[in-house]
């Protein structure tokens, strides 16, 4: 085989070997696991998440903050509504 030849097939069986990882990497970004301590479970932060996100700093009358920067109390009553909201 020539020298060439060698080095495209090398580089198409890397493509085919990293594609797979990078394609799924996209696809998970922007979601992420969040713990909620007092109901001891898991929840994963996605866009339907933000979604209920938004609503409870809505009906709490609070301002729009990222949730991983909201204080610890204020994460436990979003997560205390949100249990109560599981539509």
């Amino acid at each position: 085989m020539s020298r060439g030849r060698r080095y495209v097939c090398s580089m198409l069986l890397a493509g085919a070997i990293f594609s797979p990882m990078v394609f799924s990497g996209c696809a998970a970004r922007g979601s992420y696991r969040v713990y909620d301590r007092s109901y001891a479970d898991y929840h994963v932060w996605n866009s339907n998440e933000v979604v209920f996100y938004q609503r409870w700093e809505v009906e709490t009358h609070r301002d729009h903050r990222e949730f991983r920067k909201r204080h610890n109390d204020e994460q436990r009553a979003y997560w205390a509504w949100r249990h109560n909201h599981h539509e």
